[in-house]
């Protein structure tokens, strides 16, 4: 009994050509987008404020307290983190 073995494709194919050559495919077009620079420096800045917080929260946590907002800080750091990740994405 043979095995099959799936054969794998290094390149896609390449598209056909326009059928009207009058009318050539136009590209999509880009949608530039305004990144406010300074509003994501301040962001930036707030979030490694809140990140500098974390250590002293863990030293806590070894001494058996656990800081009731810290949780919430972790979540505020994820999300401001994914928001400037989201707006220096091209």
């Amino acid at each position: 009994m043979a095995l099959a073995v799936p054969q794998v494709r290094t390149q896609f194919p390449t598209p056909p050509e326009p059928l009207d050559p009058q009318h050539p495919v136009q590209e999509a077009p880009s949608i530039s987008r305004h990144v406010d620079l300074t509003q994501l420096q301040k962001e930036a800045d707030e979030l490694a404020r809140t990140a500098e917080t974390i250590p002293s929260d863990i030293t806590s946590i070894r001494k058996g307290m656990l800081p009731k907002d810290m949780i919430q800080k972790l979540k505020q750091i994820e999300k401001m983190s994914k928001h400037l990740r989201t707006e220096l994405t091209p």
